[in-house]
């Protein structure tokens, strides 16, 4: 099955101009549907109906997904800690209403879907983002889910091709002899 929103190349290429800014940050704890940590900005519901998103729209291939990398953490923390009171709301609203949709067309929390519902729910989502005249609540997590992934010691290090120690700079290599992109 096919990640709903990104594949890796996508949101790397996407989210390059971010990640030169942002500290790096190193999280690996790993989440479950109930949260095996205590969130700071949301409520244990807001978590998994994170912890679920993230994982679709990052999900696990042969690199690890963003629940196992610590995404929604990271978001959570980032919500507590520096977010303008502003945007938080409105991705608490966000998350709210993609679990309210998720009662009323199919009778169950967003967590507890099967993935294609999900999917289809994020896509949806994604749709209205893209429809909307006004900052909307999905890009802006999925900003935040690539952020975190990229920026996670698994993430820096299997997804992408890393090399503690580069070598020879060599400007101008054809795309085709890069392969993965690099995390230094």
């Amino acid at each position: 099955m096919t990640a709903p929103m990104l594949n890796r190349r996508d949101a790397f290429a996407g989210a390059l101009a971010t990640l030169w800014a942002v500290p790096v940050v190193v999280h690996a704890q790993a989440a479950t549907a109930v949260p095996a940590w205590t969130p700071k900005a949301l409520s244990a519901d807001e978590a998994r109906t994170l912890a679920a998103a993230c994982e679709r729209i990052m999900p696990a291939t042969d690199t690890p997904g963003a629940v196992a990398v610590g995404v929604p953490q990271f978001i959570d923390r980032a919500m507590a800690d520096w977010f303008e009171p502003a945007d938080v709301q409105q991705l608490r609203a966000g998350l709210a209403s993609l679990d309210a949709q998720a009662r009323s067309r199919f009778k169950a929390p967003f967590a507890a879907l099967s993935g294609e519902r999900q999917d289809a729910l994020l896509r949806a989502a994604e749709a209205e983002g893209k429809a909307a005249s006004r900052p909307h609540w999905f890009p802006a997590l999925r900003e935040f889910v690539t952020v975190g992934y990229f920026t996670s010691e698994p993430g820096a290090t299997k997804a992408l091709r890393y090399d503690p120690v580069p070598g020879d700079y060599r400007g101008c290599v054809p795309l085709k002899e890069i392969g993965r992109a690099w995390a230094t």
